[in-house]
């Protein structure tokens, strides 16, 4: 897509603050791939719609060449963004896909899928991020969708200051991302900043945002942000975006939704809004239900 549209600047006039930084958890999921694991289950009220997010990166191939095995999810989305190397993806709804360097895989279980997500290189880096998105009350049972965007397929532009911008989902500058709900209204920017920038972005007072600094170090209303930092930013009725200012070279994720503001049920790959739900969710996966095609 073409890396130069027209763009509208973003007015930001009073700026988000910077509530907490957060360090992300080292772990291991799926057959035993190493990861940090930066949004975690306590903060799922905090961050509301957002679940999880996971940055996972090694030159080492032990810690992430098993992947992920078949495993289930119902009731939220997945978004898998690969900043290096390739990543397969199979599921129950009979999709195939191959995610690599720049692209991302959104994926909405809904009522349940079993999938795999295996690397595809036996050497070399591996990079990337998952976040977890939920899923509102009425649409946990829909059907599961799938989608894979290669790097090519994924806005991209460059704004005046220099900064240049991978618009994931939402709409920046007047440029509408590759995915957009309406439920949840996720904005996810992946900001690659030149020293010396800064960005604008506007943003819903209403909704929950936070940003995370992956290379060099970024400032949001004079608080410092190091790389592997996660900043929650500050929910002020009068704020109306943020700024956010390199002044060394800096990669930075920037994600925003509306609060759905419903009870969390989570059991592992399950997340529902209710004990009930989470029950009959195990129950269908023990069953072979779960992945069934409808």
């Amino acid at each position: 897509m073409a890396t130069n549209p027209t763009l509208v600047p973003e007015r930001v006039s009073r700026p988000r603050t910077v509530e907490q930084l957060v360090t992300g958890k080292p772990t291991s999921d799926g057959a035993g791939v190493q990861l940090t694991r930066v949004l975690t289950q306590a903060l799922q009220r905090r961050l509301d719609p957002f679940l999880m997010l996971d940055a996972f990166g090694s030159d080492n191939p032990d810690d992430y060449i098993a992947g992920f095995p078949d495993h289930p999810h119902r009731g939220f989305e997945t978004i898998t963004y690969m900043i290096a190397g390739r990543m397969l993806h199979r599921d129950s709804a009979g999709n195939e896909g191959l995610l690599s360097n720049g692209g991302v895989q959104w994926m909405t279980a809904g009522r349940g899928v079993i999938h795999s997500e295996i690397p595809q290189q036996e050497a070399g880096v591996m990079e990337g991020f998952q976040l977890w998105l939920n899923l509102p009350g009425r649409d946990k049972m829909c059907a599961p969708w799938y989608r894979d965007f290669a790097a090519a397929d994924l806005p991209r532009f460059v704004t005046e200051a220099g900064v240049a911008v991978t618009l994931i989902a939402g709409a920046s500058h007047g440029v509408t991302g590759a995915v957009t709900r309406a439920a949840t209204a996720p904005l996810y920017l992946d900001l690659h900043l030149p020293a010396g920038t800064r960005l604008s972005q506007s943003l819903p007072a209403t909704h929950n945002a936070f940003i995370y600094v992956y290379r060099g170090a970024v400032s949001v209303a004079g608080q410092s942000i190091p790389a592997q930092r996660m900043a929650i930013l500050a929910n002020d009725a009068e704020a109306d975006g943020v700024v956010i200012e390199a002044a060394e070279e800096a990669k930075v994720l920037l994600i925003a939704g509306q609060p759905l503001n419903e009870p969390i049920a989570q059991h592992g790959p399950f997340v529902m809004n209710t004990v009930q739900e989470i029950n009959q969710a195990i129950d269908d996966f023990r069953s072979g239900r779960l992945g069934a095609l409808a």
